[in-house]
């Protein structure tokens, strides 16, 4: 009798156990750091690809409520900037100091060096 309550009991864990989650991500990686890696090796992929893959997985975290990794909006601006979309990049650079304003002084930094590039 003792053994079919210890078989029971042990059982029950099991079960319960199985059900546990995974705890959730803080972020939506999914093809940021991919993205990223392609574009530091220098691979053949074309800053428009890199730009679409980016704004597809931020469209994916929204839809999932998600948010999206530190940097992923710095990244996603220097890829405008490379294609001379100011108004884009400065809005991502924006996005990406008022997310994480621990970024706010690099931020900066890049748009002020864009600004001196473009005049």
């Amino acid at each position: 009798m003792k053994q079919f309550k210890l078989f029971t009991l042990l059982a029950a864990a099991m079960l319960l156990t199985a059900c546990a989650q995974a705890p959730r991500s803080l972020y939506n990686w999914d093809q940021y750091q991919q993205v990223v890696y392609q574009n530091m090796e220098g691979n053949e992929t074309s800053v428009e690809e890199q730009i679409s893959a980016l704004e597809k997985n931020q469209q994916e975290a929204s839809a999932k409520g998600q948010a999206v990794p530190p940097g992923f909006h710095a990244h996603l601006g220097m890829l405008y900037a490379q294609l001379g979309k100011d108004t884009e990049t400065r809005q991502h650079f924006e996005t990406e100091k008022r997310l994480f304003p621990e970024s706010a002084p690099f931020m900066n930094f890049l748009m002020s060096n864009k600004k001196g590039a473009t005049q």
